[in-house]
């Protein structure tokens, strides 16, 4: 493709000196090849300008840069007031721009995007839609699947996945789409049919200012990529009128709203609601109809990433056969409230919930389920919001009988230092503070039941998860929260296999021998 063909994309199109053949697309020097079109991106940590010589002397034939300063000698350059909206624009044309022609969900919110996405996923089957999905555990269609770095693709590599992904055959795509995604202009070049904002609460805070930023990026989704136009004149919103964030949200949609909530009054909700051990249960009601339903999964959080799910349905003009049999068919999603088998009597969950609302919405569903004891091990990321780690304490030091607070990634940052900071949520709340030994007396098999509510720190999680186990006994539950699907632990800078679910696993067949 030629350069000038890329910069059609701007009205007007900046002027070229010449007009080379484009043969790839590349914002970090390092990946250049030649015949690359190279784009200085201004990062946190890292301006792309810097690069733009070592990306010419790698092949580079062209430039899209912001700071003409910087412009290359000997080869077509391109001034953009912002780079990575030309990235998301020139990639999305580049690679035939394949979202055009399919129906496209886009899921945004601190929690309840990955459900959420499944469950679409499972009505578009109904549907005898083959859709794809991308979100926090993979970017899949059918067979084929690829590890997800990031929630959202970098711009490039989105738009290449998708050309992928449709050519393999997928129809549909659900996607969850990150808030640094939207702030970075990552899904600028989609063109999605339906967004969805399941809820905001605390989190990336490392990265946004605070809570009115976090909320902005959001906001794009909603004001900025949903405008109606002539290749998709129906587009709509789906949000959730029981968050006020979402209030702030449907007033600055720029399409038609479907609202949906429990405690407001929505354009969907469920009527009489049941939420047990054995499910979720109740009347969906919404604008085109009502139906009853049953779900397997668990938890008032889940009720929420069901009328989502089932909004963004009705927004795509399914039927209400294809949304029930959505609802009813779908199982589980990997490291969401997944159950680690045992023959020891106990409940074993493992789940993603890395935010304070998220593990006190994971604590609630599993303080209904009537067991005996609740112990969670949870720990908080490394080089990320340090403000959540005390508060996460709190919320599980409050509804646990036992917490075990333990590493997460840790990634660049002290193990110990991490734990510290979160051990300062919990001390307020007058708990025993264990130790090993204790718990290890206490988990003795002749020892009686009876247990203070307490805490412990331990800062291996392997040998948190395995005290976990050690210390359970026939009818509790234990949470492992954080890490969810995740196969590995962050070093340092180094990724080694980690996973909540076989290390549970093995520590159960330990404990059998």
């Amino acid at each position: 493709m030629k350069f000038s063909s890329l910069t059609a994309v701007f009205d007007p199109s900046p002027p070229i000196s010449h007009d080379p053949e484009i043969t790839g697309l590349a914002y970090d020097s390092r990946r250049v090849t030649p015949g690359a079109l190279f784009f200085a991106l201004r990062g946190v940590a890292v301006d792309g300008h810097r690069f733009i010589e070592q990306a010419v002397t790698s092949g580079a034939v062209a430039v899209v840069l912001e700071d003409p300063a910087f412009a290359p000698s000997g080869i077509p350059w391109v001034a953009v007031s912002d780079a990575r909206l030309a990235l998301a624009r020139m990639a999305a044309l580049y690679y035939g721009d394949p979202t055009a022609g399919i129906p496209v969900v886009g899921i945004t919110g601190t929690n309840g995007k990955t459900t959420t996405t499944y469950l679409v996923e499972a009505m578009l089957a109904a549907a005898g839609i083959q859709a794809a999905v991308l979100g926090t555990i993979s970017y899949r269609f059918g067979d084929f699947e690829l590890p997800a770095p990031h929630t959202t693709p970098e711009s490039a590599d989105l738009q290449k996945i998708l050309r992928e992904l449709v050519d393999r055959g997928a129809r549909g795509i659900v996607m969850e789409v990150s808030s640094h995604a939207l702030e970075q202009r990552r899904a600028d070049g989609c063109r999605f049919d339906v967004g969805v904002f399941s809820n905001l609460t605390p989190e990336h805070l490392d990265y946004h200012r605070d809570m009115a930023a976090y909320l902005a990026s959001k906001r794009r989704l909603f004001s900025d990529l949903l405008i109606p136009d002539a290749g998709k004149p129906r587009r709509r919103a789906v949000i959730n009128s029981d968050d006020p964030a979402g209030v702030e949200l449907a007033a600055a949609a720029a399409c038609p709203v479907i609202t949906y909530g429990l405690d407001s009054s929505a354009d969907l909700t469920v009527r009489n609601p049941v939420c047990s051990v054995a499910g979720i249960s109740g009347t969906l009601v919404t604008p085109a109809g009502e139906f009853p339903f049953r779900s397997e999964m668990l938890g008032r959080f889940n009720l929420y990433n069901i009328m989502a799910a089932a909004g963004a349905g009705i927004a795509l003009g399914l039927s209400l056969d294809a949304i029930r049999a959505g609802i009813e068919t779908h199982r589980k999603v990997p490291g969401r409230m997944e159950r680690v088998p045992n023959d020891r009597g106990v409940t074993l969950l493992v789940d993603y919930a890395h935010t304070s609302d998220a593990l006190e919405n994971v604590l609630k569903t599993v303080c209904a389920l009537d067991g005996q004891r609740i112990i969670t091990v949870f720990g908080c990321g490394g080089d990320r919001d340090r403000t959540k780690r005390p508060v996460m304490a709190e919320v599980a030091g409050r509804y646990s009988d036992l917490t075990i607070i333990t590493s997460d990634n840790p990634r660049t940052e002290e193990p110990a230092a991490i734990i510290n900071e979160v051990r300062t949520g919990i001390l307020p709340l007058a708990l025993r503070e264990y130790h090993v030994d204790d718990l290890l007396e206490t988990s003795r098999r002749d020892v009686p039941t009876e247990f203070e509510k307490g805490f412990i720190t331990v800062e291996n999680r392997r040998d948190a998860i395995r005290l976990a186990v050690r210390f359970s006994r026939p009818g509790d539950i234990v949470l492992l929260a954080g890490k969810g699907h995740e196969d590995y632990q962050i070093l340092g800078t180094t990724k080694h296999h980690f996973d909540d679910r076989e290390v549970a696993a093995a520590a159960f067949q330990a404990e059998s021998v």
